[in-house]
C-alpha cells in the first residue's frame, strides 16, 4: 500500500492538540487550551492563516519572524520543485557544493565588510558556532551579554541569554557575564579586564523590545577592538529587512565581526542559519587542512536550504522588502501611539521597522490599579489580556514577549495599509475594553490569574 501523508492528514484531522498531550508537551498545550490559543488552522496564504470554517486570522507573529515573505509563498514553492525535479547530487560531503558556494557570495554583498560564511540550520546553532569560533579566535573563555538578551536555548547561546526563567535549573554554563543594555562605563569595566571573547547584542531584543541604542554600539565598537574583544550581531530576528534595513546593526554604523543569521532566510519552508565572519577568524579556527572540518554539520548546506535561501533574497530585493518594513512600520508604531495617548495603562509602543512592542503600565485610578493588582500574581497576564481578544475577538494572531506587560509584532513584511488599519481599530476596541472594570476583558485576566496560581 503507497503511503500518502495528504491521506494521513485527512484521516487524522483535528488531533493536533490530543497528540502533542499525550506525545510532545503537554504542559504547552495547557497554556494553549487556558488562554484560548487552541485553534486548528487548515490552510496559509500570505499574512494570512485560516482555520477549518475558512474563518481569516491576520498573523502578526509569523513565526517567531520566520514568515518574512508570509506564508506558502508560490515563488519558493516553484524553487523547491526546481530543485526536487533536477535529482541534483546531495550533501555529497566530500564535496563543495555550487548553491552554498552562491548563496554565500550573495549574503557576503549585502555585508561587505565580512568575507566567510559558515551555514547552520537554525540562529541558536549560528550563535553557539559564533561563540566557539570567538573563543578560538581569541583564546579567550568569557562572554559578555545584555539583560534581558534572549540568542537561544542551546547551552552555549543559553550561556548568553539574560532571562532567569530560560537558565533556572540547568547546571553550569559557559564562563560570561550580563550587564545592563545601553550602560557603556559597565561594558568598559568589564571589557578592559581583557577576558572576553565577544560581547555579543541584539540591536533589538526580542525578549522586551529593548532598543540597544545607536551611540552605545558605536562605542561599543571602539571598546572592543581596544580591548582585544570580537562584537557578535545577532541578527536572527532583526536581520533580512526586518528592521527597514537588510541588518539592523547598519542604523548605527558599526562594523560587527560576527553577524548571526537565520527565521527570514530560510523563506518559511526549510530551516537555515548563517555565520558571517571576518576571513582572519576563519583562519584561526580552521587554521591547517587537518582543521578543515574542526566546526562541521551534516544538512547545513543542503541544497534545498540553500535554494530557498537564494530565493528569499531575491524576492526580497525585488519587492524592496526593507523599504517597504521601515514605511508600514513608521505607520504602524506611529498609529499604535496616537491611540495610546488615550488609555492610562498604555505606555509606549517601541521598535523599528516591523518589530514592535506595546508596553502597559500601572494605571492611576483607583478601580484599575485594584484589578491591575489583582492579575499580576504572574508575570505577563495583562499583555495576555491584549493577545486573548486580539484572537478570539478580531482574528488578530500576537504575543506577549516575555514575563512583562509587553505585546510584540513581528508581522510578515508584505503585510499592506488594509492590515495596519485592520490590527488598529482591533487594537483600539481590545484596549478600550480593558479601561472597563469590571468588565469581560478582566474576567480573562482572573481566570488566567486563577490558572497561574493553581498550575
Amino acid at each position: 500500500m503507497s503511503f500518502s501523508v495528504k491521506q494521513l492528514i485527512e484521516d487524522r484531522w483535528g488531533e493536533n492538540y490530543e497528540l502533542h498531550d499525550r506525545h510532545v508537551n503537554p504542559q504547552f498545550v495547557k497554556v494553549l487550551r487556558t488562554i484560548g490559543f487552541d485553534k486548528i488552522y487548515k490552510r496559509a496564504r500570505g499574512p494570512y492563516l485560516y482555520d477549518k470554517d475558512n474563518n481569516q486570522y491576520l498573523d502578526f507573529l509569523s513565526g517567531y519572524g520566520v514568515f518574512a515573505l508570509g506564508r506558502n509563498h508560490p515563488r519558493i514553492k516553484e524553487t523547491i520543485r526546481e530543485i526536487l525535479e533536477m535529482d541534483l547530487p546531495h550533501m555529497v560531503q566530500m564535496d563543495c557544493s555550487l548553491l552554498s558556494g552562491l548563496l554565500a557570495e550573495r549574503l557576503l554583498t549585502l555585508t561587505p565588510h565580512l568575507d566567510t560564511v559558515f551555514f547552520t540550520n537554525s540562529g541558536t546553532e549560528a550563535v553557539e558556532g559564533a561563540i566557539k569560533f570567538s573563543r578560538g579566535a581569541t583564546g579567550r573563555d568569557q562572554i559578555l551579554y545584555l539583560k534581558n538578551a534572549f540568542h537561544g536555548l542551546t547551552l552555549g547561546s543559553l550561556s548568553a541569554n539574560g532571562n532567569p526563567e530560560f537558565r533556572d535549573n540547568f547546571g553550569t554554563l559557559l564562563p560570561g557575564k550580563e550587564i545592563p543594555n545601553n550602560d557603556l562605563k559597565a561594558l568598559e569595566q568589564e571589557l578592559s579586564q581583557k577576558t572576553y571573547a565577544a560581547f555579543i547584542f541584539e540591536p533589538i531584543q526580542g525578549k522586551g523590545l529593548y532598543l540597544t541604542e545607536t551611540g552605545f554600539l558605536k562605542e561599543a565598537e571602539r571598546l572592543c577592538k581596544k580591548y582585544g574583544t570580537l562584537m557578535i550581531a545577532d541578527e536572527v530576528q532583526t536581520g533580512l529587512g526586518r528592521t527597514g534595513r537588510w541588518f539592523a546593526y547598519e542604523q548605527a554604523g558599526i562594523s560587527p565581526d560576527l553577524v548571526c543569521i537565520a527565521k527570514g532566510l530560510s523563506g518559511g519552508f526549510v530551516p537555515i542559519g548563517a555565520i558571517l565572519y571576518r576571513r582572519e577568524i576563519y583562519r584561526k579556527i580552521f587554521s591547517k587542512m587537518d582543521r578543515c572540518v574542526v566546526h562541521s554539520n551534516t544538512f547545513g548546506k543542503n541544497n534545498l536550504a540553500m535554494a530557498c535561501g537564494l530565493s528569499t533574497l531575491q524576492i526580497m530585493q525585488e519587492e524592496k522588502l526593507p523599504e517597504r518594513a521601515e514605511s508600514l512600520g513608521a505607520q504602524l508604531l506611529l498609529g499604535i501611539n496616537e491611540l495610546g495617548k488615550r488609555y492610562e495603562m498604555f505606555k509606549e509602543a517601541r521598535g523599528r521597522g516591523l518589530m514592535i512592542g506595546i508596553e502597559f503600565q500601572e494605571p492611576k485610578s483607583l478601580k484599575l490599579r485594584a484589578g491591575w493588582k489583582m492579575i499580576h500574581v504572574a508575570h505577563g497576564l495583562f499583555g495576555q489580556m491584549i493577545v486573548v481578544p486580539l484572537l478570539t475577538k478580531h482574528r488578530i494572531l500576537t504575543q506577549v514577549a516575555g514575563h512583562n506587560d509587553l505585546v510584540k509584532l513581528l508581522p510578515p513584511l508584505i503585510i499592506d495599509e488594509k492590515d495596519v488599519q485592520n490590527f488598529l481599530q482591533a487594537f483600539d476596541q481590545v484596549v478600550s475594553d480593558c479601561h472597563k472594570f469590571p468588565g469581560a476583558a478582566w474576567e480573562i485576566g482572573m481566570t488566567l490569574a486563577k490558572n497561574a496560581l493553581s498550575s
